[in-house]
């Protein structure tokens, strides 16, 4: 009989209840066993999905508050001195110590900057980073969180599979801490924590854990060989816990590491075959001859469009077929925390396109149809299931045909000249300097203020008809004006209108443009209590209308300092929404591109100097194969150039990226060609900046100078010495002085407090280096 198996289910609660109780939690309006208790509730609910859908393998320990590898660090005892000092001097719970960890603390005597964050491989997830160096201690948590919540399921009636980060992908996934050697790996402590993790194994099977799911994601990463023996020795040791292991890849294809793999002592492998369909065959020759099973990730993880039942039916059947079906898991391609909860929520959506689209509990159905299906389950249920499946991949497949062919037109005739600027920088410089006379390090910010309740409230109002149009732009207009009159009261030099009528800065533009369907509740977790709603492509993209003029232009009529248009890019656009599946992503981000052309365009025509067009998806949308990355790269810059190239020398084009390992990518960097770009560096140890000085990069940088994740405040003395340790890698004349990102989702008080902070550090600046070019 072939099984089903689910890798994971969204930790956010159909309503976003967690969101709601963890936010409560940090503001002290509720206690911990409060906290507890929602999460206990919504892990039941995830449970009771997944089973009563009829899946063999339902994943624990998948739930989070934060991150999960943020609590693998946890679990694993790996906490940075300060964050185990504030613990130990302070009192602070376990709860609080990774919380602490996640987003900072600065209350009740303890200030400590949060730890650094990265994107979740080519994800929009971010996970917080682990730290590492040779002096690191590994000891399991004396609760360990796994055999807490496999003992919790138990009670409740579930029958869990455990779901753990594997010791190599935690390691690989690790950066060195500040006290580390130079020449210090991460891997070398795989010796010093495959203990900590047997012995791990060895209490789930004490609770009466069958089995466990190891994610190992890095096998779709190119690695060394020798990853190989460490993989040999790691789940050699690991299997001797006596507890079956299914170890889980996701997100690309194994590729040659399924040399090693396929001698691995575990009783499944899990593949991509969303993401990776074409490594069916290698997988299933490689294999036929072993004991292990094989784990087909037929329904995607990753996007919210309905599965082709009958194609997966198909490709699970040629498995059984090489196989037998003892040795076949039909599953979804990775955990389902990248999709939204339900389709039950949703009321809003027209029948034929809610039709399209299927969220994580639906997906979860569909994994247990095809494995009754391949199994010779065919009842009525079943067959109804199959049918209306058929209908709706047919009747999507039809509404593709209409697209537009205008906009098709319109991208099959541009020309190479449109990709470009008219001048080099140095003769764009000189045109923006003289239109506005900026100081040296010039001040500014990435672009959002923060989304208040007020804010939010007049939305919802607005929303449901009970404020007018009128009304509402009243009070957008007295938002604006407030965040000009707070900007120019501190100083600074390129203002931003704050963005107050924005809900989200994809969403935003996808309400704008043609070809986008939009969701009332189907919640995405992006980071901690971060959530997204994504906007999704369903057909050819263009722009109906001007998007921001208007408030653009209202804001600088407030102010005589240059208030900078804000838009997302393409890229940014394309990779922070669902996108179709139908065409090619170059296709679709390339049908942004000239929507926003014609956006910065307008822009310029109504007198606004600076334009940001944001890229911060940029560098995370590498595909995770290096053989892959050209094609990639030579689409995803020419986007942002065709968005941006139609401007004149004096108006100055800006971007903004986040999370950007620069080394790798920067002659594409370079390719982008925006006069100014800012960057998040206030957590990177300043280990992003120094490719600028390696390279000799001549356009205009922002460094970002803290930490917006964080409620913390720094000091203006943090902040000289950050632009000091800044200026070894930055010219003092390229020097932009700014926060690592937006700033919508702080509290006024600490983002005026931060930012004449930042604003007076750059002044002390401009006096300490007057004389140095």
């Amino acid at each position: 009989m072939v099984q089903s198996s689910v890798l994971g289910f969204p930790r956010i609660g159909g309503k976003r209840e967690i969101k709601k109780a963890v936010e409560s939690y940090w503001a002290d309006k509720s206690s911990a066993d409060e906290l507890q208790k929602v999460a206990k509730e919504t892990r039941a609910a995830n449970w009771a999905t997944i089973k009563e859908a009829g899946v063999d393998f339902i994943p624990s320990n998948d739930f989070t508050f934060y991150d999960h590898v943020l609590d693998t660090s946890v679990l694993l005892g790996n906490i940075p001195p300060k964050y185990a000092k504030a613990a130990s001097e302070k009192s602070l719970s376990q709860l609080d110590v990774m919380f602490a960890m996640g987003r900072g603390r600065q209350r009740d005597g303890v200030d400590v900057e949060a730890c650094e964050m990265k994107k979740w491989f080519d994800s929009n997830y971010h996970f917080i980073v682990p730290e590492l160096s040779s002096s690191t201690k590994f000891a399991l948590s004396s609760s360990p969180k796994p055999v807490e919540e496999f003992k919790e399921a138990k009670e409740a009636g579930f029958e869990t599979r455990p779901v753990l980060l594997g010791p190599i992908s935690y390691l690989l996934l690790g950066k060195n801490a500040r006290d580390a050697d130079a020449d210090f790996k991460p891997l070398s402590l795989l010796d010093s924590l495959v203990p900590v993790y047997t012995e791990l194994l060895k209490k789930l099977a004490e609770a009466g854990a069958k089995s466990v799911q190891i994610d190992e994601p890095v096998l779709v990463l190119d690695q060394e060989k020798s990853l190989a023996s460490s993989f040999k020795s790691t789940y050699e040791t690991l299997a001797q816990a006596g507890l079956p292991i299914t170890l889980a890849t996701y997100f690309g294809r194994i590729t040659e590491n399924i040399d090693f793999v396929k001698d691995l002592p575990i009783d499944a492998i899990h593949v991509d075959l969303d993401r990776a369909a074409d490594q069916l065959d290698d997988v299933l020759a490689a294999f036929k001859n072993s004991k292990a099973k094989v784990s087909l990730g037929l329904i995607s993880g990753r996007n919210i469009w309905k599965g082709d039942l009958e194609k997966a039916i198909a490709t699970a059947q040629k498995a059984v077929d090489a196989l037998g079906e003892d040795r076949v898991v039909v599953a979804t391609s990775s955990s389902l925390l990248h999709t939204p909860v339900t389709l039950a929520n949703e009321s809003k959506l027209s029948a034929e396109v809610k039709d399209w689209f299927s969220f994580a509990t639906e997906k979860v159905h569909e994994v247990a149809t095809i494995a009754k299906v391949v199994s010779g389950n065919t009842d009525d249920k079943v067959k109804e299931a199959l049918e209306a499946n058929k209908k709706s991949i047919a009747a999507r497949r039809d509404f593709e045909k209409k697209s537009d062919a205008s906009v098709r037109d319109r991208l099959s005739a541009v020309t190479d000249e449109q990709y470009h600027r008219k001048s080099k920088f140095p003769e764009r410089i000189a045109a923006q300097q003289k239109r506005v006379a900026l100081p040296k390090f010039p001040t500014t910010t990435i672009g959002s203020f923060p989304q208040t309740k007020e804010i939010r409230q007049a939305r919802a109002k607005f929303t449901k008809g009970d404020l007018s149009s009128e009304e509402y732009d009243k009070f957008i207009a007295s938002e604006i004006e407030h965040a000009i009159k707070f900007q120019e009261r501190i100083g600074l030099d390129v203002l931003v209108h704050g963005e107050p009528e924005r809900n989200d800065m994809v969403q935003y533009f996808g309400e704008k443009l043609e070809g986008f369907a939009f969701t009332e509740n189907a919640w995405v977790q992006s980071y901690g209590s971060r959530y997204v709603r994504p906007p999704i492509i369903v057909s050819d993209v263009s722009r109906p209308k001007a998007m921001t003029v208007q408030w653009s232009s209202y804001a600088q009529t407030l102010s005589k300092q240059p208030v900078k248009g804000m838009l997302t890019g393409p890229v940014t656009i394309l990779n922070w929404s669902f996108p179709r599946v139908d065409v090619s992503k170059e296709v679709q981000s390339k049908q942004l591109a000239l929507a926003l052309r014609d956006e910065v365009v307008d822009l310029e025509k109504a007198k606004i100097f600076a334009i940001q067009v944001d890229e911060p998806a940029i560098r995370e949308g590498l595909p995770l194969r290096r053989a892959d990355w050209d094609a990639y790269l030579k689409w995803a810059v020419d986007s942002f150039k065709l968005a941006t190239a139609g401007v004149e020398n004096d108006t100055q084009v800006h971007s903004h990226f986040c999370y950007s390992d620069f080394g790798d990518i920067w002659t594409d960097i370079m390719r982008m060609d925006a006069d100014v770009i800012s960057i998040e560096a206030s957590k990177s140890d300043l280990k992003l900046l120094q490719v600028f000085k390696a390279q000799g990069y001549e356009n205009d940088v922002g460094p970002g100078l803290y930490d917006i994740h964080s409620p913390r405040v720094p000091s203006e003395q943090e902040l000289k010495e950050r632009i000091k340790n800044m200026l070894e890698s930055i010219k003092v004349e390229r020097f932009v002085v700014n926060p690592d990102c937006g700033l919508k989702t702080r509290g006024w008080k600490e983002t005026e407090e931060s930012l004449q902070n930042l604003v007076n550090a750059a002044k002390w600046a401009r006096e300490e280096y007057a004389t140095k070019a």
